[in-house]
Order: structure tokens, then C-alpha cells, then sequence
């Protein structure tokens, strides 16, 4: 397969028409590049086919229609439905999967994909729609480099911020899973913050100015709380576990006291008694990633 370019030397299927293949596609008409479009429904072809996308009867055609399929669907299985099905047509070329769903999801279409004679990259694109194509939009892939490598101009219209993370399709699912499961945890705390102050009369917008510099601080921890998880050392000299339990005690009292939910610091609090009662006081907060490991 040759090397891909430019966008009048690849032309592009995309599957699904959601909020997320409409925003794909437009992007990619943009840029310049021919795209055939598929969606079970046809009214949200219309737009797209009136901005210069070719229609496609089936998915199937669609797939035969183009050099590089992109397939942004409901769920893995779906996605592997449709692949299935497009099996005669698939040799020869790229599939790049950004439907969500499970790691294991992913490595069995990369199987199914490459029995079929085609090149494999799952790709987890973290932003929203309207961020697409942008340069600072982030998309981790997982598949073969030479496979990236050759299609990464066109990756790069889709998301400038494009990044190989690994050969296994499903580091890349992984990679996404790990980033919203952050992000859940950080808005959860914030929110359950926000209840507090708001109960006590301070105004959000007033808090957030004035703790700026402690909040943006928090992401500074996470490399070194990396390194103490993959070092597997979790000696503390300052910040250590026994620390922590008295600033919760705190929290639950106050938020009780107020009618706030204690739900979320009384998980963390048990969290860190555990691991006080295992013997961990003088550790980092690192130390408690081996309850979450022993689920």
C-alpha cells in the first residue's frame, strides 16, 4: 500500500453519522479530502452530502468506495457488525475504529479486520465534537506504527494532538478509560466542593479565583504518584497517609453538619484507614492503588 500524502491521494469512508462521524467527516471535507458516508438513518447524510460527501447505498459499498475506512458507531459490536459484513471489501485497506467499547472489543475487530487482508488502528478521541480537527484535539491510537505512520496526516486533521501509544489496539480504549476516570473523579470532588461552599453562602466563581493556584497544583502530583505506583516505593518523607485522616474526619463532620452528601469523603476516609490499620500510616497516598487493584 502506498504512502498516504496528501488529501487528494486518499479518499476516506466514514461509518456512523453521529454528533461525533458528522464533526469527522466535516473536518475532513474541509481539508480537502474525498468522503463517502454511510448512516443507518439518511437524514443526517443530507448536510454532509450538500457540504460535497458521496452517499453510500451500504456500508459495505462504502467501505469499497475508500482507501481509509473510519468507522464511529454505537458500541464495539456494532462496529464489528458492520466490518463483518463489508468483508469482501475490506483487503487491501486502513481501518481506523474510534467507537468506543471495551479494550478486549477492540483487539477482536483489529483480528477480525486483519483476517480480512486490511491495516488496523483503534484511535479514543478525547474531546467534543465541536473540538474536532482542532490542534490541540487529543486522539490516542493503538495499532501498528508503520500503519500510523503512513496515515498520519490524515489522523492529524482529525485531532492535531494524534498519539501512538501502543502496537495492542487496546491500550489506546485503556488510555481513554484511564483519562475519564480522572476526570469523573476530579469533577465529583469539585462538585461535591462546590455544594459545600454554596451551602455556606461563598460564591463558586469566587472560590475557584481564589484557589486557582492549589487547584492547578493537583496535576502536578500525578508524575510523581506515577513513578512511586510503577517504582512500587511508597515511603513518604512529608504528605503521608496518617496525615490525610484528620482533614476528612473534618470534611464529613462539616458537610453532615450542613445536609451534604458524605457519601464520596467517607469512601476516601475508608480508604485510608484501611491502609493506616495495614500498617501504611508513613506511605504516600500512592500506596491505597493496591485497593483498587484487589477490586
Amino acid at each position: 500500500m502506498s504512502v498516504h500524502e496528501n488529501a487528494e491521494t486518499v479518499s476516506v469512508a466514514v461509518l456512523g453519522l453521529g454528533e461525533m462521524g458528522s464533526a469527522l467527516t466535516a473536518v475532513l471535507l474541509d481539508a480537502g479530502y474525498p468522503v463517502t458516508v454511510w448512516n443507518r438513518s439518511e437524514d443526517k447524510v443530507d448536510p454532509l452530502a450538500a457540504k460535497g460527501a458521496r452517499r453510500a447505498a451500504t456500508s459495505a459499498a462504502a467501505v469499497g468506495a475508500a482507501d481509509v475506512v473510519i468507522v464511529n458507531v454505537k458500541g464495539g459490536a456494532v462496529a464489528a457488525e458492520l466490518l463483518r459484513g463489508a468483508g469482501p471489501e475490506l483487503p487491501g485497506r486502513t481501518v481506523v475504529d474510534l467507537t468506543d467499547g471495551s479494550s478486549e472489543q477492540s483487539r477482536a475487530t483489529g483480528q477480525l479486520v486483519t483476517e480480512h487482508g486490511a491495516d488496523y488502528l483503534h484511535g479514543q478521541i478525547m474531546t467534543i465534537a465541536p473540538v474536532v480537527g482542532s490542534p490541540d484535539a487529543v486522539v490516542f491510537y493503538g495499532g501498528l506504527r508503520d500503519v500510523f505512520d503512513r496515515n498520519e496526516t490524515m489522523l492529524r486533521v482529525l485531532g492535531g494532538r494524534a498519539t501512538l501509544v501502543s502496537s495492542d489496539p487496546g491500550a489506546a480504549v485503556l488510555y481513554g478509560m484511564a483519562v475519564h476516570d480522572i476526570m469523573w473523579g476530579l469533577l465529583n470532588g469539585f462538585l461535591h466542593a462546590a455544594a459545600l461552599l454554596g451551602n455556606a453562602g461563598i460564591r463558586i466563581g469566587d472560590f475557584h479565583q481564589q484557589a486557582e493556584p492549589s487547584l492547578a497544583a493537583l496535576p502536578s502530583l500525578f508524575p510523581m504518584l506515577a513513578n512511586e505506583i510503577d517504582r512500587a516505593e511508597f515511603a513518604a518523607p512529608f504528605g503521608a497517609l496518617e496525615h490525610h485522616l484528620p482533614s476528612l474526619d473534618d470534611l464529613i463532620a462539616e458537610s453532615r453538619a450542613r445536609g451534604i452528601d458524605v457519601d464520596l469523603p467517607t469512601y476516601t476516609r475508608n480508604l485510608v484507614a484501611e491502609a493506616l490499620d495495614a500498617g501504611h500510616a508513613h506511605d504516600s497516598y500512592a500506596r491505597l492503588v493496591e485497593r483498587f487493584s484487589r477490586g
